[in-house]
């Protein structure tokens, strides 16, 4: 039999011993990983993750006051996620990222409930990106090409090549990968930039009489104000852990994530406040177009300077790009959590093959593939389907946000085995993120705006994302099942 004597020491190890065994166990799996990321790869990433492009158009509908309210925005929760990401990063610079901060903060099943949610909610922004392509390839084609963009085998075609074209992509690695994601990156600085020039190139030329970027009048108190202030706290300035994701195919995950959060930071920031002042001089609040407020304003912007019509193409092509690149973040980054739920027994092990070549969770990447393919077609097919898909869309924000109420609450309660002391003011950095990302969850499962019958709205989508964590629960506790007799097997097994 085993030596009893190397039970007990297991048994009396501390836990900040196992603790730091654990994260070696992992650092391990990850030495097999190409290091492929650095600091310019990171922060165009974090810029390309982070930066969602209707944001500005739906600030501008605020009013001047909406500097205050970006500016209280990144008070609230954007620098106290940013620090947090990077103490976490820190002490637990892990592949799988916020996995195994909850794993190792709290215990495998708030880890694996954590990573389902993410799960859930990058399937789920993925899928549509057949879809959106194909509105793009409208606007490109002109009103004569609505009858193909408008077939649903025209759609499920796009989406069949999108998806195929991110398992691609995945399955290579990112030493490729990253040059669609810097590409995707850079461009959306030189939109943004464009954006933020054209105000001035209208002033200076005569079409606009005057131009105050940090105009500014406070916000009215009400529950509108703070649901709306949730949605550009959460909704626009999350996203700084997901690269942490792959701290196992950085050069120097520690240095190179936490630098890329300092370096991204204030330009997103930045590209948001002036933005949206960019909309409001343009523009103005009351014809804000929601859906396409960035190729609004550049197509409103450009047509006084007599070149709208030769940069327009090229806009829509590079906002095309930027959302494929989007994508292609999300969809890579997705993949390596059914892997590293693998390497702890919460998944199958088949989830944790790599290629050959390329070193990269193949099977993962097709089973992430093929989810994502799925759930695009489902939104396709009849307006029953579409209907369940259109809540499910809806559910998806509640499904990242969940994960931010985990983050944030590792410092404030967690890391108890590790023998750690976070400092104060981090708790207080923590303690704000929480309570911010908890005002949006609560107001997006209980809506202030108009809907057919809020009580019906709060039941679906909490019922909804109550039975899909109890579907993740229950997987995960079926593989520890399995995963405690297999360890029992081993122990038993009398030895010569």
């Amino acid at each position: 039999m085993f030596s009893r004597n190397y039970v007990n020491d297991i048994q009396d190890t501390s836990d900040a011993t196992q603790f730091q065994r654990e994260e070696e166990r992992v650092e391990a799996r990850s030495a097999v990983f190409k290091k492929e990321l650095g600091l310019t790869d990171l922060a165009l990433t974090q810029v390309l993750f982070i930066v969602g492009l209707p944001w500005i158009g739906v600030a501008a509908k605020q009013g001047p006051s909406h500097v205050v309210l970006w500016l209280l925005a990144i008070l609230l929760f954007y620098i106290p996620s940013a620090v947090v990401v990077i103490y976490l990063n820190k002490i637990m610079p892990l592949e799988g990222g916020l996995y195994q901060w909850a794993k190792l903060g709290f215990n495998e099943t708030l880890g694996f409930l954590v990573a389902w949610n993410l799960w859930l909610f990058a399937i789920l922004n993925t899928s549509e990106i057949g879809l959106q392509v194909t509105q793009y390839v409208r606007y490109v084609m002109g009103p004569g090409a609505e009858w193909l963009t408008d077939s649903k085998w025209f759609n499920g075609t796009v989406s069949l090549v999108i998806i195929s074209t991110l398992v691609l992509l995945a399955t290579v690695g990112l030493g490729v990968g990253k040059w669609v994601h810097k590409v995707g990156g850079a461009l959306m600085l030189l939109t943004f930039a464009a954006v933020l020039i054209l105000p001035l190139l209208n002033r200076a030329h005569g079409s606009l009489a005057e131009y105050h970027p940090l105009q500014t009048e406070m916000p009215v108190l009400s529950l509108m104000t703070l649901n709306l202030l949730g949605k550009m706290g959460f909704g626009a300035l999350g996203g700084f852990e997901y690269v942490a994701i792959h701290a196992g195919e950085c050069r120097n995950p520690v240095r190179a994530i936490s630098r890329s959060v300092i370096v991204a930071a204030p330009v997103i920031a930045v590209m948001f406040i002036l933005g949206t002042s960019s909309m409001l001089a343009l523009i103005g609040r009351e014809r804000v177009d929601l859906i396409a407020p960035i190729p609004q304003v550049l197509s409103e912007g450009l047509r006084p300077l007599g070149v709208v019509a030769a940069v327009a193409p090229l806009t829509i092509m590079a906002l095309l790009v930027i959302r494929v690149a989007q994508s292609s973040v999300m969809f890579a980054g997705n993949t390596r959590l059914p892997m590293v739920a693998g390497w702890d027994s919460l998944l199958p092990k088949w989830f944790t093959r790599l290629h050959a070549t390329y070193k990269t969770p193949v099977n993962s990447i097709m089973f992430v593939g093929a989810a994502t393919l799925a759930m695009g077609i489902i939104g396709l097919i009849g307006v029953g389907k579409q209907e369940a898909f259109q809540l499910l869309w809806n559910a998806s924000a509640v499904f990242y946000a969940l994960t931010y109420l985990v983050m944030f609450a590792i410092p404030l309660i967690g890391l108890k085995g590790a023998n750690l002391r976070p400092p104060l003011w981090l708790k207080i950095a923590a303690l704000s993120g929480f309570l911010m990302t908890l005002l949006d969850v609560a107001l997006s499962i209980v809506p202030i705006i108009q809907v057919e019958s809020r009580l019906m709205f709060a039941v679906k989508i909490g019922g909804l994302i109550l039975i899909t964590n109890l579907i993740g629960l229950a997987i995960c506790l079926v593989e520890e099942r399995r995963k405690r007799a297999r360890l029992a097997d081993v122990i038993s097994v009398p030895t010569e």
